[in-house]
């Protein structure tokens, strides 16, 4: 299969939910070797949300957090206890990575945070990912991507201006933030194979998130203009939103931005009367009429199958697309081609197919190398085995407790 480019890195992958497990799993779909630390009194709170196997609820059951987890292995610790933290300390001397992503002061009160692991591992790369950071006046405030979505300033902004704030669908700082924590886990990576050094990453979700806000931010600090809710419409198009297409709640998005983009719409509306109409000859005109363009498309796109239309708009050069349901997305040829969604056979649910890579390294491509694991699967694997524990010593730390 080829050698994967980060093969030889450890991560002690003490995350869990959302943010964290997928920026570690990055680095384990591309060859590091990721130990994900869970409790059997507190597992990772995603192995019990749903969607479930066959629909049958159970601990190692869901298809969200498998999802979440693949190629790593999972152990159980109970950081409590003192053999659970001597434990968990042998587990990070291992790593060249850790990586948690709690409430700040969580891992202080197991001695397991960056403070004191740099006092006996100096080279150690600690990254620490939370809603708001590591220290502010807020900055112990627990919550979850969906409340952040919302004080991250989505929420003001994804609604109708007459409706109440609805907000991107799910935890949308989560799907973030991943990208953001595996670059700057990498660059941790150089900068210790460079210097020897090693150093704490501190992520706050927060900042991470209004990244994805800077030209409105930008535009208030500058401008003092604050942005307002569109719904789906955009200052710098028209039109721009949904629109029906045949079929029960079945939508294409179409957006105009330039006069290529409208002169294509109405050739391949057949130049109806309406749309010849002097009033939306300029895009002034368009935008000054919106409700009423809005209108006829809607009258002419429901009387069309979604896919059908979105090829013939696209073949007149008009940006357009399905608004796909997951079925869709499942059988969509694009990613089929692509190999996105890929099986792999879990040790309680079987096969199961996961969220594949979503870029491909032309000379070192990842893959996922195994399902995730059930609650401690690999516990003792991990122990034996990668940190090379003697079974006696192991059975030890057993009974007194440390894997609980």
């Amino acid at each position: 299969m080829g050698r994967l480019p980060l093969e030889g890195v450890k991560v002690a992958d003490f995350t869990w939910v959302g943010v964290g497990p997928l920026t570690v799993k990055y680095l384990a779909d591309h060859g590091a070797t990721v130990v994900h630390v869970e409790s059997l009194t507190h597992p990772d709170p995603l192995r019990l949300a749903p969607p479930f196997k066959g629909g049958a609820p159970g601990i190692n059951r869901s298809g969200f957090f498998a999802n979440y987890n693949a190629s790593k292995y999972g152990v159980t610790l109970n950081l409590a206890n003192p053999k659970g933290q001597e434990a968990a300390r042998r587990l990070i001397a291992w790593a060249d990575v850790v990586a948690e992503s709690f409430t700040p002061g969580v891992m202080a009160r197991f001695g397991l945070d960056y403070g004191s692991v740099r006092q006996w591992k100096p080279d150690v790369i600690y990254y620490s990912t939370c809603q708001l950071g590591q220290d502010g006046p807020w900055a112990h405030q627990p919550g979850y991507g969906v409340q952040l979505s919302a004080f991250s300033g989505f929420y003001h902004l994804a609604r109708w201006p007459d409706r109440p704030p609805a907000g991107p669908y799910g935890a949308y700082t989560d799907f973030i933030n991943p990208r953001l924590g595996a670059m700057a886990i990498l660059a941790a990576l150089e900068y210790r194979r460079r210097t020897g050094k090693g150093q704490h990453i501190d992520l706050s979700q927060m900042e991470g998130g209004i990244q994805f806000l800077g030209p409105l931010l930008m535009d208030y600090l500058n401008n003092g203009r604050e942005a307002q809710p569109l719904g789906n419409r955009d200052p710098l198009a028209c039109p721009h939103g949904a629109f029906p297409a045949q079929g029960e709640d079945r939508w294409v998005v179409i957006a105009c931005f330039t006069d290529a983009h409208w002169q294509g719409l109405v050739q391949a509306m057949g130049n109806p009367p309406w749309a010849l109409d002097p009033k939306f000859a300029t895009f002034l005109g368009r935008k000054a009429h919106e409700d009423e363009v809005e209108e006829h498309i809607a009258r002419w796109t429901r009387e069309h199958d979604p896919f059908a239309l979105m090829h013939r708009l696209q073949s007149h050069g008009v940006p357009c697309g399905v608004v796909q349901s997951q079925e869709d997305l499942y059988r969509d040829p694009q990613l089929s081609h692509r190999g996105h969604f890929v099986p792999l056979n879990h040790t309680e649910i079987g096969v199961h197919h996961y969220d594949g890579i979503p870029f491909a390294l032309s000379r070192t491509p990842g893959r996922l190398t195994k399902a995730a694991p059930c609650l401690g699967e690999d516990t003792e694997r991990v122990f034996t085995g990668l940190l090379g524990m003697g079974l006696e010593e192991y059975e030890a730390y057993k009974a007194a407790g440390a894997f609980g």
